[in-house]
C-alpha cells in the first residue's frame, strides 16, 4: 500500500497493524533498521510465505480469537511471495499524503513497539487497540470506525 498509495484517487492511507518502509527500502530493510528482522519464515520452494500449521497460525496471527475461527482463516490463507519482503518501495506515498496507523498492542505478528516506530516515521494518526494481529477480525467495529473516522477527516 506504501507503493500504491501515490496514485492520484488515494487521498489518504489507513495501515492496520501493518509494515510501512520508506522510499527506496525494503520491508526487510525496514525491520533491519528497527532491530526487529523476520525470522522463522521461509519462503517455500515456489517463493511463497505462509504460515502452514495451524496452532502457529493462530499463536502468531489470530492469538485473539476462537481456535475454531483461527483454523478456518489457517486453512483459507493466501501464501505471500517472499519478495513482497525483499523489494524495495520507489516512493513512499505517506510522505505526501496523510496516514491513520491502527496499532495492536497484543499483535504476536508484528511487535507494537515496532508498530508504533513505523506509524511515528509515517507521521501517522495513532489509535491504539487491544487486538493481536488480525484486528479486522477481532475487532470489526472499532476497525471500520477508525477507517470512516480517517475518511471523514479528509478533505
Amino acid at each position: 500500500m506504501t507503493q500504491a498509495g501515490n496514485a492520484v484517487n488515494v487521498k489518504g492511507l489507513v495501515y492496520l497493524s501493518a509494515l510501512v518502509p520508506d522510499s527506496n527500502q525494503s520491508v526487510s530493510d525496514a525491520l533491519t533498521r528497527f532491530h526487529a528482522p523476520m525470522e522463522g519464515l521461509e519462503a517455500d520452494k515456489n517463493g511463497l510465505i505462509w504460515l502452514d500449521e495451524p496452532e502457529i497460525f493462530h499463536e502468531v496471527m489470530a492469538n485473539d480469537i476462537s481456535e475454531k475461527q483461527s483454523q478456518l482463516l489457517a486453512a483459507m490463507q493466501q501464501p505471500m511471495a517472499a519478495a513482497a519482503f525483499t523489494e524495495k518501495v520507489k516512493a513512499a506515498a505517506w510522505r505526501e499524503k496523510p496516514s491513520w496507523y491502527l496499532l495492536t498492542e497484543n499483535d504476536n505478528a508484528l511487535a507494537p513497539s515496532v508498530q508504533a516506530d513505523f506509524a511515528r516515521e509515517a507521521g501517522a494518526r495513532i489509535l491504539r487497540i487491544q487486538s493481536g494481529h488480525l484486528s479486522m477480525i477481532s475487532h470489526p467495529e472499532a476497525v471500520a470506525a477508525f477507517i470512516v473516522k480517517a475518511a471523514r477527516s479528509i478533505h
